[in-house]
């Protein structure tokens, strides 16, 4: 399956605002998401949690084997060296992504809202990151916004599947947005949770006005990529909060033709901002080594930063 393919079997979404960019762009984001998916799907469909620490172990060095310049042993790790090598791509930002996965893998229940932004900045926000080197950023103060519109679409992807994550023994709400102590395997109830799926859509509302502020450094076509990918999701929350945030309602989707009037108003608002002058596309620099801060992951800092020291693996 080549990446293209990819990114058609297991997101819509993603697949509709791929087919928007240019070319070359659209080849290395497919090969970004190539790579996070396979990664993904190892430690997903490991047979037993000793499986997956195995799994995100085995990635880790294939991480650190791309970077060294030897031969990829996957396909996967094939799309990551393409990506690496196509958008100057910071090892930090894969190993970060790895990072959230451990959290996945140690099944980490979250107590606070700020552990559930982490969470979503490592397995979402850093993909942000990597999209803006895919995608040929000029200005490093995108970086930010980037991160958070992947948060947002994290969140939205949280309130959207808490059944399904339910009977996988998965709680990704934080205890303290519940009226009490719930967790699998009791039944699901929605009088404590529905409240929590609404709060966490007002959350995710926060970070898509921060990810929306962002679109002016991109290219006009990507601009208007990007954009509609943001509307279909936040459409996805807009169905959630319209069957009264309740998970038992079964899992909100977008159907084929709301995306595409969704695409059409997107790109009828900005196109007068499509004739704009955009600067010569080169890659964004590096503010230092990256790692997840708070003025990073709160979308009221008035400036925000993305430097600092990268974080420690959990697992040894």
């Amino acid at each position: 399956m080549n990446d293209r393919e990819v990114i058609r079997r297991h997101s819509k979404s993603f697949a509709l605002a791929a087919r928007l960019l240019p070319r070359a762009e659209r080849e290395r984001a497919e090969a970004l998401y190539a790579w996070c998916r396979a990664a993904d799907d190892r430690i997903d469909c490991a047979s037993d949690a000793t499986a997956a620490i195995a799994a995100l172990a085995e990635l880790r060095a294939e991480v650190e084997d791309v970077y060294a310049g030897l031969p990829p042993a996957t396909p996967a790790a094939d799309a990551l060296r393409r990506a690496v090598t196509q958008c100057d791509l910071p090892k930090e930002y894969p190993l970060e992504l790895l990072a959230g996965f451990e959290l996945d893998v140690r099944g980490v229940r979250y107590t606070t809202e700020a552990e559930l932004l982490l969470y979503c900045h490592r397995v979402a926000g850093v993909v942000g990151l990597m999209m803006c080197h895919a995608l040929g950023v000029t200005d490093d103060d995108a970086l930010t916004h980037a991160a958070h519109l992947g948060m947002a679409m994290q969140l939205t992807n949280i309130a959207r599947d808490v059944a399904e994550d339910w009977v996988r023994g998965r709680v990704y709400l934080p205890a303290e947005w519940l009226s009490r102590n719930i967790a699998p395997p009791e039944p699901l109830s929605d009088a404590v949770l529905a409240p929590a799926v609404r709060r966490c859509l007002d959350l995710a509302e926060r970070y898509y006005n921060s990810g929306e502020d962002g679109l002016k450094y991109l290219a006009p076509r990507i601009r208007v990529a990007i954009a509609t990918a943001a509307r279909v999701y936040r459409t996805i929350g807009a169905r959630i909060r319209a069957c009264g945030c309740r998970p038992s309602a079964g899992r909100a989707v977008v159907p084929t033709w709301a995306k595409l009037a969704i695409l059409a108003r997107t790109a009828c608002k900005l196109l007068p901002t499509l004739a704009c002058n955009h600067a010569p596309v080169h890659q964004p620099r590096i503010l230092g080594r990256f790692a997840p801060i708070p003025n990073l992951i709160n979308p009221l800092s008035s400036q925000p930063e993305v430097c600092c020291e990268s974080s420690t693996p959990i697992l040894a």
